[in-house]
């Protein structure tokens, strides 16, 4: 089977026929992609419109994988057990890591600059990150696919059209779009590694009712740690085992907290009344149903939530925190705890929460049929007040959000009356103006968090400060992949170089 990967469109070609549906592609090219990319099992990458007339005549040869630039694969195996394909892929990775080390280990990838020493390292590349790569006009695309490709190649529930999240996993882990028998296979697993002990829960209930969500969550993953398979495997010394160890660690929590986020929620929300995991459903629809949400459009909201907030490559600041600290061969609950920790930074992940708070400010301030001359002097008031417009911006990116885009879909389809949708939609046509009239932002652009708050309060799910722990049950999926692909690549410890502002100083005087 041969995908046809184009912005925003996927065209399946049957291999037997030898046949490639030019017209198809060359119509969804012109409709604006110039950038069209083709792959064909561990076939080259091929860019471009003018390498369409070359393709019949490439059909059916086999091309080493070698000499695949960003591979995808659709699943044609019959193994239904995630851990057996990683231990097939994952030697020619390992071949492939030697390859670049020794053939291109002091090729320079650019430059270091004040600026980005005093900015916070943006711009600079200096992470090993396989499971997505985040382009500033394009976005996020998980293994070489964008958001709307995952939407249309990944298998999906009967009764809707988003993703289901153990699918991406899949993906994440393999690089290879699974069929529907390996997500259900996946979905099972998932379910019978989601057991949590019951001092975890203890550990939960030490804390205060009135704490906030993410620092139960984080205590929570802590707790799971006393279990850790990594821990014991490298107590009895048994190094080659490492990457075998994360990935049952890896597997067990991100199966856990679903289970351990829904109890914080019941626990603060609803009265301590606990809803048991459903072995019938999926991840998202599990999450949500042990949430108190079963309407099966709040299910669907949750697996394409769960999805798109899974991974945004990896120098955001709790992808980059469970690296580093993974780095250090810390097991993954060490690791991905400290990267709740970062996620629940107001710059961070903590963002979403503000988002609905401001617009329920403007709602309470001007009422909900608020007009666009009286929502711009609004954000000029935010603005001049010191304060920024929660939702937009963002560090790398330079263009609207896609994840933004495929949730704003959603609500067109399923919630268009919504009066908060509707001034979402208001904001998203006078923020940008204002932003780029201020001239202080790089991105006047909406970012995944101007929008999901608004449709988690459509369905029921209102309590603001318990968003980012939505946020980081998404992003166990792309943390703890990476994990994996660390331990079995083995990354070194990470040790960048710091210096001083008189290392600085000195530094330009010598260099004049």
């Amino acid at each position: 089977m041969l995908y046809v990967c184009t912005r925003g469109k996927v065209i399946t070609v049957d291999l037997e026929a030898r046949e490639i549906p030019l017209d198809d592609l060359a119509a969804s090219s012109s409709r604006g992609s110039s950038d069209c990319s083709l792959q064909l099992g561990n076939m080259k990458l091929f860019r471009g419109v003018s390498t369409i007339s070359r393709l019949r005549s490439r059909v059916g040869k086999q091309y080493p994988l070698s000499h695949s630039v960003r591979w995808l694969q659709t699943q044609t195996s019959s193994e239904l057990v995630l851990k057996s394909q990683l231990q097939e892929i994952i030697p020619e990775q390992q071949e492939r890591l030697k390859k670049l080390k020794s053939e291109h280990g002091n090729v320079q990838l650019g430059k270091i600059t004040v600026d980005m020493v005093l900015g916070g390292m943006r711009g600079m590349t200096g992470l090993l990150w396989e499971t997505s790569l985040l382009d500033a006009d394009e976005g996020i695309r998980f293994r070489g696919l964008s958001i709307p490709e995952c939407q249309k190649v990944l298998p999906a529930a009967q009764s809707g059209e988003e993703p289901f999240p153990e699918g991406l996993l899949w993906l994440l882990l393999t690089g290879k779009v699974p069929n529907k028998e390996q997500v259900d296979a996946l979905s099972k697993e998932l379910a019978d590694r989601a057991a949590v002990p019951d001092y975890v829960y203890k550990a939960v209930d030490a804390l205060p009712v009135t704490a906030h969500p993410m620092t139960q969550f984080a205590s929570g993953v802590m707790a799971l740690q006393v279990e850790s398979e990594f821990q014991k495997t490298y107590e009895a010394g048994v190094i080659h085992k490492f990457w075998e160890s994360t990935f049952e660690d890896a597997l067990n929590m991100i199966a856990r907290v679903p289970v351990v986020a829904s109890y914080v929620y019941r626990r603060m929300y609803k009265d301590g009344s606990i809803i048991p995991l459903d072995n019938s459903l999926d991840y998202g629809a599990n999450f949500s149903h042990m949430l108190g949400f079963d309407s099966p459009q709040m299910k669907e909201l949750m697996r394409l939530y769960v999805t798109i907030h899974s991974d945004h490559e990896g120098g955001n600041v709790s992808a980059h925190a469970g690296h580093l600290v993974g780095s250090a061969l810390s097991d993954p609950y060490l690791a991905f705890a400290a990267a709740l920790n970062g996620l629940a930074g107001p710059l961070h992940g903590l963002a979403n929460q503000e988002v609905l708070l401001w617009i329920k400010s403007v709602v309470e301030e001007c009422g909900e049929n608020i007009s666009k001359e009286q929502l711009k002097d609004y954000v000029w008031k935010t603005l001049n007040s010191g304060k920024v417009v929660p939702g937009y911006g963002h560090g790398v990116l330079r263009k609207t959000d896609p994840r933004y885009v495929c949730q704003r879909e959603f609500a067109l389809k399923h919630l268009p009356d919504d009066p908060l949708f509707q001034l979402v939609s208001k904001l998203y046509e006078v923020v940008p103006p204002i932003l780029t009239e201020l001239g202080k932002v790089k991105n006047p652009w909406p970012n995944v968090d101007a929008h999901s708050g608004v449709l988690l309060n459509y369905y029921g799910l209102t309590e603001a400060r318990y968003y980012t722990v939505l946020f980081g049950v998404s992003r166990s999926l792309g943390i703890c992949s990476q994990l994996i692909w660390d331990r079995a690549l083995g990354l070194p410890l990470e040790r960048p170089k710091s210096v001083t502002m008189d290392w600085l100083d000195n530094f330009m005087r010598s260099s004049r």
